[in-house]
């Protein structure tokens, strides 16, 4: 893969979300890349490869050397570029269980599976393998930027960051906080070692003196954490202006516990719920990514709301555990920005776009459960999800997910099967289980992407300008 810094011009198709409900496709374009920030300086419209270098080179006051602009042009109708993926949720260390969770409920899972595969990433040969592993697994299905849970080591979660900075990958990378409700062999020994350890992770990041990669603090979920260690950690998070990322209300028995460990008179909160815990401790932030969400209440999505907390949606893992069904709408319609997230490993699949069908999917269940069809969620909203949404919950609003002048090229090239007379795939090209055949209209071929694609479609991946996948 190329790792010069060349100036760029990319020809042909982009699609991205322009609004919840709209995608824009731009044909017949040019889109220009500096070398030196990653950032899009330029949109030309009507612009072929003779254009783009005997006029918008020039406009643009770049040497058109071959050394020093790099030009690709796809004027193919059955490719485009699309902005890269934004996973909000997934544990990095649980990857080797992807698959792997039988018929658990959610706290038996972590139990069985869990805790000890991640406890055994203590081992650094181990955690490296694994690690460069999913990595190199969600470049490949187009994940420009991801939200990592690394584990309780402090060693492995900054190799984590470091791998990450090796392969180009945008990143939040966490340690997990956890000091009860775990193995004995799986916890921090106090609220001040895993304070402290935190710190260590932080500042490794920090050292790095770059903005790819940024430490995130990353309290387990609140049955794991005493109410203690969840202060400390509300109050690290605004001293150091730091994004936070945990879980609430993915499975009912959990919300349970959750009442039974944090009654009102331990916590000072309003209610007995479980964001009112987080709320209390200074965590339900406007730099919170809360994952699931399933079983929220009225009141709950109206705190959330009023404290501009986000929500990372995981349908394929609500749905392998059986926790239920999350209400998109209703939390799209309290104001609440919502991103997508695999959720390795209680989800199965590296792949946003299979979270994004998987999405719409359990829409149409919410919606065959008795909400009405305005809980119906479409091909376009959740590709906006995967990609806006998501920079909106990870702090990257305006930087990611969409193509415009002052955006970061963090991109992906896609290629769908172009199927030849006598029914023959176009000699050369691998389009997976997407066929085209040349009558479909663009929104159809999308929608045909979303249902039927995979990795196999995604040809080259960008971050920053700089490529991080191609596909052979």
């Amino acid at each position: 893969m190329s790792t010069s810094r060349k100036n760029q011009i990319f020809i042909g198709t982009f699609i991205h979300s322009t609004t919840l409900t709209t995608l824009e496709y731009l044909h017949n374009t040019a889109i220009a890349v500096s070398a030196s920030t990653g950032k899009i300086i330029a949109i030309e419209p009507e612009c072929d490869l003779h254009k783009a270098k005997t006029i918008l080179v020039p406009k643009l006051g770049w040497d058109s050397g071959p050394t020093s602009v790099e030009i690709l042009s796809t004027q193919k109708d059955y490719q485009f570029f699309f902005p890269g993926f934004i996973d909000t949720h997934l544990h990095a260390s649980q990857y080797p269980n992807v698959g792997i969770f039988g018929n658990s409920t959610l706290l038996d899972w972590l139990n069985t599976y869990t805790f000890p595969l991640e406890a055994s990433l203590s081992d650094i040969s181990k955690a490296k393998r694994v690690y460069s592993r999913v990595i190199k697994k969600t470049l490949s299905h187009g994940t420009t930027t991801a939200a990592y849970y690394a584990t309780i080591d402090v060693t492995a979660t900054n190799l984590l960051a470091e791998l990450c900075l090796e392969r180009g990958q945008r990143a939040l990378i966490g340690r997990v906080c956890m000091d009860q409700l775990g193995p004995e062999y799986y916890l921090d020994e106090s609220p001040e070692e895993s304070l402290s350890k935190t710190k260590e992770c932080v500042d490794f990041i920090r050292e790095k003196k770059q903005d790819l990669v940024r430490p995130v603090i990353t309290p387990r979920f609140a049955p794991a954490c005493s109410f203690d260690l969840l202060k400390k950690l509300g109050d690290l998070a605004k001293e150091t202006d730091l994004p936070i990322q945990t879980h609430i209300s993915e499975n009912k028995n959990e919300i349970l516990l959750v009442k039974e460990l944090f009654p009102m008179e331990k916590t000072g909160a309003k209610d007995d719920s479980y964001a009112s815990v987080y709320d209390a401790a200074g965590l339900l932030t406007e730099k919170m990514i809360l994952a699931h969400g399933v079983h929220l209440t009225e009141f709950e999505a109206d705190l959330i709301a009023e404290r501009k907390s986000k929500v990372s949606h995981c349908p394929c893992s609500n749905s392998a555990i059986t926790s239920g069904a999350a209400k998109v709408r209703w939390l799209l319609g309290k104001g609440i920005v919502v991103g997508l997230g695999t959720d390795m490993s209680g989800g199965y699949s590296p792949s946003v776009l299979e979270a994004a069908r998987h999405a719409v999917l359990v829409s149409r269940h919410v919606a065959m459960g008795g909400d009405d069809e305005v809980a119906k969620l479409s091909v376009e909203e959740v590709l906006y999800l995967g990609t806006k949404g998501g920079a909106g919950v990870v702090g990257l609003e305006g930087t990611v997910g969409g193509f415009e002048v002052g955006m970061e090229w963090d991109a992906q090239l896609i290629g769908l099967g172009r199927v030849e007379d006598g029914g023959e795939e176009e000699e050369g090209e691998d389009g997976g289980n997407v066929d085209v055949f040349g009558w479909e209209s663009w929104q159809e071929k999308i929608a045909k992407w979303v249902y039927n694609g995979d990795d196999r479609n995604t040809k080259k991946v960008w971050v920053r300008g700089r490529l991080v996948h191609e596909r052979k």
